[in-house]
């Protein structure tokens, strides 16, 4: 009869497409694997897995059986936590997927704010795109996810507000519109503009509120598109444009006089942070006691810096 561990190693197998790299991430030998794949085909009757140059590939058969597989592994992962948790052996930890700005300059505030309320708890974050973390939701890799780029509905996601952010103009200290508190759209067009890469949530919301507000962002002069905030806040400090970008991401630097934000006349460039929940998915006090923090709106106003912006 096939065990748990039989679907674990399968399950390994068909994420890396590799046997050899699935026994090495499993730490066992990639004999072993091997034998347990060809154990599970000859007890279910049917071929799993095809062999190609670059790996293997799940069959038909493999595709309908990584369902119901996975289903099992996330239920029995499920029952160990409730265990825990009833139990009172639960080491107190809460895994927390974040997107990279949540991840970067707002998750630190809620760390400190939680940790003085309760200071047992060990705060665990992956950071990654919007699209990742929820897939790990839905998959219950992980129990909440925190969130600033749109996603597909989804009947088992949960998705909850709790807080939002703004984009704005960001130009070098010494640039003209440093000093100035909003632009129109006919000079940031003029100006050469640095941009987040194309599939970027920065850069899907900065385009969705300027097409809603009648602008084409076709028409902006984008000579460089950079994947990493950071590389984007260097480069403006370095005079090589202007950009759009979070608010909340350059608080530093305008503080310590690198940077400079303002608006975009007639246009709000806003995106809210979403809780993200697997609807059937089960949290631990633990994780409860976090999202009651963030739920808090009274609360976030104390803990997290207030806009430079009027």
């Amino acid at each position: 009869m096939s065990s748990l561990g039989q679907f674990i190693m399968f399950k390994e197998v068909a994420d890396t497409g590799n046997v050899t790299q699935a026994a090495k991430r499993l730490h066992i030998s990639q004999p072993s694997v091997s034998i347990q794949i060809q154990n599970l085909e000859q007890e279910y009757h049917v071929k799993l897995l095809e062999r190609t140059n670059r790996g293997v590939i799940l069959t038909e058969c493999g595709e309908i059986f990584y369902h119901y597989i996975t289903q099992v592994i996330q239920t029995m992962r499920e029952a160990q936590e409730v265990l825990l948790e009833h139990s009172g052996a639960q080491h107190h930890n809460v895994h927390v997927g974040a997107t990279l700005t949540i991840g970067e300059y707002v998750l630190p505030f809620l760390a400190d704010e939680l940790y003085h309320d309760f200071p047992q708890i060990k705060l665990s974050v992956k950071t990654a795109n919007t699209a990742s973390i929820a897939e790990d939701v839905l998959d219950k890799q992980l129990h909440l996810g925190l969130i600033e780029g749109p996603i597909e509905e989804n009947d088992d996601l949960m998705v909850e507000n709790f807080w939002h952010d703004e984009l704005v103009i960001v130009v070098g200290i010494d640039h003209p519109w440093s000093k100035r508190l909003s632009v129109s759209f006919d000079e940031l067009v003029n100006e050469r503009f640095i941009s987040r890469e194309q599939g970027s949530g920065t850069r899907k919301v900065m385009e969705n509120a300027l097409e809603e507000s009648g602008y084409d962002s076709s028409l902006l002069n984008i000579t460089m598109e950079l994947n990493s905030t950071r590389a984007i806040k260097q480069s403006v400090m370095s005079g090589l444009g202007v950009t759009i970008i979070s608010a909340l991401t350059v608080q530093n630097e305008c503080k310590q006089k690198l940077l400079s934000m303002l608006r975009l006349e007639g246009c709000q460039l806003q995106r809210p942070l979403n809780i993200l929940t697997h609807k059937r998915g089960f949290l631990t006090t633990d994780e409860q006691n976090f999202l009651t923090l963030i739920r808090d709106r009274n609360r976030l106003k104390k803990i997290l810096p207030p806009p430079l912006l009027p």
